[in-house]
């Protein structure tokens, strides 16, 4: 272990800390309310030792799951891995880094968690009573409150599951709800209030899944550098990838989430701006590291069998060097960014006091009325979609690519499909459909059915689980890389239970009825978190549900053709039956909603309801027909496929069945003409005989 290395990172988050702070003068005392010097210098630290710690635990857990194997493999030809079957010394030694990681991340909360308190009452940490019982009820009834105890508590969890977890399954568990745990981070902050708060909230979660990625990553190979023996090619190759991703959406992420602090170039010269500026050529110059790491050092460390050759030795040692100088400069960016935190922006994130019903309710101002061509002009970006359409894009692109180059083919009608579907997701996410869809119920319902009838079928068309399986190359030490958690989760129980053709059907149309009546609903509109939780479980089930009727990639079980028709007519059925409930219904949903906006233009609320009623059973209808025909015609392609596989079976073998049966029947006449036209048969009374009746004579 780089003890040294790890050390001097730390120094220099809190060297950066304590300058940024002076600098900006953020912790200088308050005129009114100020904590004390305990608090205002105790906070930033707190946060800072907390930002570096979840990172740590993130960058474990994925080195762990995904880049390097547990155990010793046969293919390790170096002594220093260990016997083959052994635990590998580079797997323990990220496993015990993400166990005193995550304890450090729990302690650390609880310790942000005191210390916010502490500032935002104004009050000097203390044990009275009535101090007491104040932190109990901002644990309670306050946002900041409810997500730092939130995020103690899966720390907690975290912190427990990585000292007995061990299996690749529980590991990835473990793994998400680390990254789960960074939510509650994301939903504070400047990012929790101010115009196009979403935008903010999206943003910086995308930043901090990038950071933890990042300085995680970094941090992990300090610590196990020495314990990699054979595998230190591979594994830094498959870092380096990820790396590459994380420092990607660092900036992607940070721009956005910068220019929607700003109103002008000429605030980059506030201390907010001028912190901003040193972070982004910070983060520019560790990408240039990381471009070397790639592009020069990598290669030139050869394949890690066998003795080194001198040029390798110097590659490894200036990667070492190299990647200490990350860790300083890594060290100084957290320390500056927590110190942004405690900042004002140029922007101001409080609502007026005069905020339109609009602007209270959903965080924006009402939109103008919906015309023709505002179906097309009206956009407000969700960059957690736009990032997800950008990046499976690539990869599907980038996938089929391999393929050609490597000679084999790939359908340009799949590409198109996925293409398509992408473009799609992003219009419904992040265009009308989302911005009118947050004020009328009629909008809300169009992107609801599109999204889970019609961005589906293009996805599944597109059979991208195919694609990734034949360009993905499978991996030999032991490791699970993106195509091994593919196989795994394919062909896993839980894949069986909800790709189900009857679970799926089920889940598809009995969700909608569950969610539209039920608190479900609210927690959709009003919270952030319900809100894209609302996305991934439209999309999800839609998804599911065409790949168990028409989809061409791997599931455990498919119904057969005729079951398929028959749930694709009653979910028809149910989802008109749910569209003539909206139409005829006179009680609105959601009212305190949708009643509430404010709306001077358009239909009345319960007049939209019932439009959306319509709507529903308009949308959801077409697609599915669609989807019911493509079912029909692969039907008639395997019978045509069958009849033609058994007419070769039978010129192969000369109607070896047929003549089978008819020797069958022959045989069975030749044995009734021996007996004799007046012989019984097998189970047959004699005529003479009479078979007993229940209460006959004699």
């Amino acid at each position: 272990m780089k003890v040294g290395w790890l050390i001097a990172g730390g120094a220099a988050v809190i060297v950066a800390l304590v300058l940024a702070l002076l600098f900006s003068g953020a912790a200088g005392p308050r005129q009114l309310g100020d904590p004390g010097p305990l608090t205002r210098w105790g906070l930033p630290t707190a946060k800072a030792l907390n930002n570096i710690s979840v990172a740590a635990v993130i960058g474990s857990l994925v080195f762990a799951v995904m880049i390097l194997p547990r155990r010793v493999s046969p293919t390790h030809r170096r002594s220093d891995a260990g016997k083959p079957g052994e635990e590998h010394p580079a797997f323990s030694a990220v496993m015990t880094l993400a166990s005193v990681a995550a304890v450090s991340w729990t302690l650390s909360a609880v310790g942000v968690l005191l210390f916010t308190y502490s500032d935002a009452a104004g009050l000097p940490l203390s044990s009275d009573p009535g101090y007491t019982e104040g932190l109990a009820s901002y644990l309670t009834d306050f946002d900041t409150g409810r997500a730092w105890l939130s995020t103690v508590m899966i720390a907690a969890v975290v912190a427990t599951m990585t000292f007995g977890a061990r299996s690749s399954g529980w590991l990835a568990l473990t793994g998400i709800l680390s990254l789960i745990g960074l939510m509650p981070m994301a939903l504070i902050g400047h990012s929790s209030s101010g115009d196009d708060h979403y935008a903010a909230i999206n943003s910086i979660a995308l930043h901090l899944v990038g950071v933890c990625l990042w300085i995680g990553g970094i941090t992990v190979l300090a610590v196990i550098g020495g314990r990699l023996g054979s595998l230190t090619p591979s594994v830094l190759r498959r870092f380096s990838a990820l790396a590459g991703f994380a420092f990607i959406l660092v900036v992607f992420s940070g721009v956005i989430n910068a220019s929607l602090r700003i109103d002008n170039l000429g605030q980059l010269g506030s201390e907010w701006g001028l912190l901003v500026t040193f972070k982004t050529i910070a983060t520019l110059l560790l990408g240039g590291i990381g471009l070397m790491h790639r592009q020069w050092i990598i290669p030139q460390l050869g394949g890690g069998t066998g003795s080194l050759t001198g040029g390798q030795l110097s590659a490894r040692r200036v990667l070492w060097q190299l990647i200490a100088v990350e860790l300083l400069i890594m060290g100084a960016v957290s320390g500056v960014a927590v110190a942004l935190a405690r900042t004002a922006p140029p922007v101001s994130d409080e609502i007026a006091p005069d905020a339109s019903p609009a602007r209270i309710l959903t965080g924006y101002e009402l939109p103008p009325e919906l015309t023709g061509a505002r179906w097309l002009t009206e956009w407000r970006f969700d960059w957690l979609w736009v990032t997800f359409a950008a990046v499976v894009a690539v990869a599907y692109i980038s996938g089929v690519v391999k393929l050609r180059r490597r000679g084999d083919t790939w359908s340009l009608l799949r590409l198109t499909c996925w293409l398509i579907g992408l473009a799609l997701l992003t219009y419904i996410t992040s265009g009308p459909l989302a911005v009118y869809g947050m004020v009328l119920f009629s909008s809300h319902m169009v992107g609801h059915m599109a999204l889970t009838m019609v961005v589906p079928l293009f996805l599944v068309l597109g059979a991208p689980v195919t694609l990734a399986l034949k360009a993905l190359t499978p991996r030999g030490d032991g490791s699970r890389g993106i195509r091994e958690w593919i196989l795994v989760i394919v062909h896993s129980r839980a894949s069986a239970l909800v790709t189900h053709p009857l679970f799926a059907a089920a889940n598809f149309a009995g969700s909608i009825v569950i969610f539209y009546y039920s608190p479900l609903f609210g927690f959709a509109m009003r919270e952030h978190v319900g809100h894209e939780l609302m996305y991934v479980h439209f999309l999800i089930t839609g998804y599911i549900f065409v790949l168990s009727m028409l989809g061409s990639d791997p599931v455990p079980r498919r119904a057969p053709y005729p079951l398929r028709i028959l749930l694709l007519f009653a979910t028809m059925a149910f989802h008109a039956f749910f569209g003539v409930a909206l139409m005829g219904s006179t009680s609105l949903l959601q009212a305190s909603w949708f009643g509430n906006m404010g709306r001077d233009w358009g239909p009345s609320a319960l007049e939209d309801q019932q439009l959306g009623g319509a709507l529903t059973w308009g949308i959801g209808e077409i697609p599915t027909l669609l989807v019911a025909i493509g079912v029909a015609i692969m039907w008639s392609r395997d019978d045509a496929r069958e009849s033609k596989r058994t007419d070769r079976a039978a010129d192969r073998n000369n109607n070896a069945d047929l003549t089978a049966y008819n020797n069958m029947f022959a045989s069975l006449a030749e044995r009734d003409n021996r007996r004799g036209p007046g012989t019984p048969g097998p189970g047959k009374p004699a005529p003479s005989q009479k078979p007993d009746r229940p209460g006959a004579r004699e």
